[in-house]
């Protein structure tokens, strides 16, 4: 395939960027040719010639001839196309990445100050800004920054095709040397090459529904590429740094950045989350752990020779060597191999006993399984301590600090997993305990104060009231079974491997007290001793609920009960945030108001109450879901409401492009710790906004909330009109997760779970989630004010973080949309009054939207203040665009009777490549 018609650029930066892109466009023309044939190619090119066309200038011949063009394409030809395109798709990903990368170290390697996101640049500004070693210290002992890695239907990579583009990558790195030899310049070409044909003749699409355990082995991929190896390098590269400090002292630096994991354990509207699969989530995570450190311990063994005739060792060491079943007189002089041996050995007992993993390599004889990662730490941290004591500091700097830290990171469990599940369904279980073990009570029928006055009742006793002489429902049993599994789980792997339990749609502190009574059902709390061996973690997603959730705090937190509890997780309560529901419940701009609003509250009523909270927030991969740059976003919460502590969902197909490249992925852990150390103890202007910025945003909020549910909700015909000018039908049939579309077999938007609703909207390049409401808005702002107030918005723009972080998420959004895209989408609608009455509306609000983005924000053009992302667009958007100009054409197919089971895959395939090329549209 031709490259994109670049457009004339002096900066010689981006050159190796515009070689890669060229080159892989080449490459990937070359492998269509060879395999389908010269009039395959030649069709490609010309569809591409034309989008281009139609995309740069408004063409409406080439829109014409291009949608001729594809009417004529069969089944066969137009799955081609897709592939052609989705696949250039991916490899442009790829040539920016390792063009962000080239930069990066080009940046570092010129000796230049240290970049924005990075750790040193956050220490020093928290240095300039008055913190010293003592209170750096204090920071990182509470401190608890976590991606949480979530399995949502918007994740479309498969892993053979991550595997390939790995490949790739590395390929594209190496073209950088400037030592390579003509013979490996061509070895490498050709490597090149037979990657692409991998790809071209590997499977995009899975055949089959994930199930859950498939969704736990894919997340774990990235634990391989990132996380098993990175977080630890990255966790001491920060305590070098800190190092660093004066006064700090060579104090350890806690392992305060770990990630975390919903899958297997998310059961909110997934039935396929039970208690056998929980279990055999966490020991699918635990064999991942103990592979790696058996590996690192056998490297270790291998290499770790000092000899007692050149060098001494601590007493502990020594004795450690003597403990070892290493028999061997080859090595009666290198007491380091020896006490790996029996390290080793030990590892592979545990191992076998927890998990049933046989070790890689024979063990040099029987010993001890570990009771528990603790004790393994500690035998590691023998053979540190010894080593800087007798002249091998360097050594244990090396393999042996990375894996001591990996310990403190994973454990034996990896990472831990939340359990979540809706309340509605705790409501019902402890109805039907309640209504066997006090016959006559009907819980359900109580109101929110008399459910608090009987729960609280209740959880001042340990009496049981789940009986083994009664036949539950499935439903009840379900719950029961997951915490009983959850307890022998902690006991199992250690209290890390279960730490929170999250209750969707969390509307008031009965929804808290039935998971607590639960909990003790199972032996999670213990009432004598007040002892609650897991967060209980309130999630609120509504707008109301966003309202409320300080009310409700407030409510729980005076329970002297639940303080008790409280008191045994450290006078520490977590609350999550949903950014999904809340954008589906009242648009892009209240949801994002609501947010700010209900953390503020939160922060005083947790500061009134002496409880330290800890916000974990539910973002998706888009905008209309709490997506965008997670730097700013951190940055951008109101004061007092990170305190070091913050937890983040990461979800989609943002997953694989933060975390597919072990580079980046460190890169963008490093933006983690970094953001929530500038946030945490940076003074910064708009902590506390002026009043006026208040006051304006209230308004602006309740404008756009009223116009995005006349829309929503209240247009006649609107739910019909998204049906069918979007590729939501479809998106519920394609084998992407294991969850359903909906939580009711309904097609009401209030059922339809926010996921597939944005993800829907971004497929047809409307992008409706992601701004909404915003024109209509500032136009009722202006008309209630008069022209004061566009002056205001533009100091809130440049004062105010929140609003300026809002600004640029819609400014990324609108330069991902493209009318005349959906205008194609539209035409779908067969009711064609109902399609006039409709898109017209959006697209005029789309208008209204940018012009008063751009107004307030001084740019001439969107994303004139991001010209990184502009790039990008301009590099990638000719070869997306064309596959949304085929999916229209197939949906027509299809819904018009074309069963064809190549048509029904091509309008997967398209799905696929919009959502790779977007990158963030889930």
């Amino acid at each position: 395939m031709a490259p994109v018609d670049a457009t004339p650029d002096t900066a010689d930066k981006d050159a190796p960027l515009r070689a890669d892109i060229r080159l892989l466009g080449q490459v990937l023309g070359d492998t269509l040719r060879e395999q389908e044939g010269d009039d395959a190619f030649a069709t490609v090119e010309r569809i591409r010639q034309l989008s281009l066309h139609f995309l740069r200038d408004g063409d409406g011949a080439a829109g014409n001839e291009l949608q001729a063009m594809l009417a004529r394409l069969d089944a066969t030809q137009s799955v081609r196309v897709v592939r052609a395109f989705s696949y250039f798709s991916h490899l442009a990903n790829l040539a920016e990445d390792q063009h962000h990368l080239r930069r990066a170290r080009a940046h570092a390697k010129a000796g230049s100050p240290p970049r924005e996101g990075s750790f040193a640049l956050a220490l020093e500004r928290a240095l300039a800004g008055g913190a010293n070693a003592k209170r750096l210290q204090a920071h990182f002992s509470t401190s608890h920054v976590a991606p949480v890695l979530t399995a949502h239907p918007t994740e479309v990579q498969r892993k053979s095709i991550l595997d390939s583009e790995r490949e790739i990558t590395g390929l594209l790195e190496r073209r950088d040397r400037v030592d390579l030899t003509p013979d490996e310049a061509g070895e490498d070409a050709a490597a090149l090459r037979r990657a692409v044909l991998t790809l071209w003749q590997t499977r995009i699409l899975r055949p089959v529904q994930l199930a859950v355990m498939d969704e736990v082995r894919n997340a774990l991929s990235y634990y391989d590429t990132t996380f098993l190896r990175e977080l630890p390098r990255l966790h001491n590269a920060m305590e070098d740094r800190l190092a660093t400090v004066p006064g700090w002292n060579g104090a350890a630096l806690p392992a305060f950045l770990r990630p975390g994991s919903w899958i297997g354990g998310d059961r909110d509207g997934n039935p396929f989350v039970t208690a056998a699969v929980l279990v055999e989530t966490l020991q699918t995570q635990s064999r991942k752990a103990l592979g790696h450190y058996l590996d690192e311990v056998h490297t270790l063994g291998a290499s770790l020779s000092p000899s007692l005739r050149i060098v001494s060792v601590s007493p502990a060491l020594t004795a450690l060597a003597r403990s070892s079943p290493d028999a061997s007189p080859h090595r009666d002089d290198e007491p380091y191999r020896r006490a790996l041996a029996g390290i080793y050995a030990r590892l592979a007992a545990t191992a076998r006993t927890l998990d049933g993993l046989e070790a890689p390599h024979l063990a040099v004889g029987a010993a001890p399984a570990y009771a528990d990662a603790i004790e393994f730490a500690s035998e590691l941290d023998v053979l540190d301590a010894s080593l800087r004591t007798h002249g091998g500091a360097l050594l244990a700097d090396g393999r042996l600090r990375q894996l001591r830290c990996a310990v403190a990171i994973f454990g034996w469990h990896l990472a831990p997993v939340d359990l979540r599940q809706n309340s509605d369904v705790h409501v019902r279980t402890v109805a039907e305990l309640l209504a066997v073990a006090r016959p006559g009570c009907d819980y359900s029928a109580l109101d929110e104060a008399g459910r608090v006055t009987l729960l609280v009742d209740e959880l001042a006793t340990p009496r049981l009231l789940a009986s083994p002489f009664v036949d539950y429902s499935a439903e009840t049993r379900g719950e029961l079974a997951i915490f009983t599994q959850a307890r022998e789980i902690q006991q199992r792997y250690g209290a890390g491997a279960i730490e929170n339990v999250i209750i969707a749609k969390t509307d008031g502190v009965s929804d808290l007290l039935e998971v607590a009574l639960l909990l003790r059902e199972t032996g999670l709390l213990l009432p004598d001793s007040g002892h609650l061996g897991v967060n209980i973690v309130p999630l609120f997603e509504t707008i109301d609920d966003l309202a409320r959730c300080g009310a409700i705090m407030e409510k729980l937190l005076s329970l002297s009960l639940y303080r008790r509890l409280l008191a045994s997780r450290g006078d520490l309560q977590e609350v999550m945030l949903g950014y999904s529901d809340s954008n589906k419940d009242g648009g892009f701009l209240t949801s994002g108001w609501a947010l700010y609003r209900a953390e503020r509250e939160l922060v005083e009523v947790f500061r009134r109450h002496g409880v330290q909270l800890r916000l974990f927030h539910g973002r998706g991969g888009s905008v209309g879901r709490g997506g965008g740059p997670a730097y700013q976003a951190i940055l951008s919460q109101p004061a007092g409401a990170l305190q070091g502590r913050v937890r983040i969902t990461e979800q989609g197909e943002v997953i694989a492009s933060k975390y597919a490249n072990p580079e980046l992925g460190r890169r963008n852990l490093e933006v983690l710790a970094a953001a929530a150390l500038e946030a945490s103890l940076l003074p910064r202007r708009h902590d506390d906004p002026v009043p006026g910025f208040i006051d304006t945003m209230e308004a602006l909020s309740g404008h756009a909330y009223r116009a995005y549910r006349a829309l929503v909700y209240e247009t006649p015909g609107f739910e019909r009109y998204f049906w069918e000018s979007t590729v939501i039908t479809e998106i519920a049939a394609l084998n992407l997760g294991s969850r359903p579309a909906s939580r009711k077999k309904t097609t009401a938007i209030e059922d339809l779970r926010a996921i597939p609703w944005v993800f829907s909207w971004s497929q047809c390049r409307l992008m409706l989630p992601g701004w909404y409401g915003f024109g209509s808005a500032v136009a009722a702002l202006r008309a209630e004010c008069g022209a004061g107030v566009m002056p205001l918005l533009q100091r809130m723009a440049r004062e105010w973080g929140f609003f300026r972080t809002l600004l640029s998420n819609m400014d990324m959004v609108l330069a991902k949309s493209n009318l005349d895209i959906a205008a194609q989408y539209a035409g779908l609608v067969q009711d064609a009054a109902l399609r006039d009455a409709i898109f017209p509306r959006l697209a005029a609000e789309w208008n209204a939207t940018r012009a008063a983005l751009l107004e307030i924000s001084g740019q001439h053009t969107l994303l004139e203040a991001n010209p990184l992302l502009q790039r990008s667009i301009r590099n990638r958007f000719p070869y997306l665009d064309p596959l949304n100009h085929v999916q229209v054409e197939l949906l027509r197919r299809y819904r018009g009777g074309d069963q064809d089971e190549r048509t029904r895959s091509g309008i997967h395939l398209t799905i696929n490549g919009i959502a790779a090329g977007l990158r963030n549209s889930g």
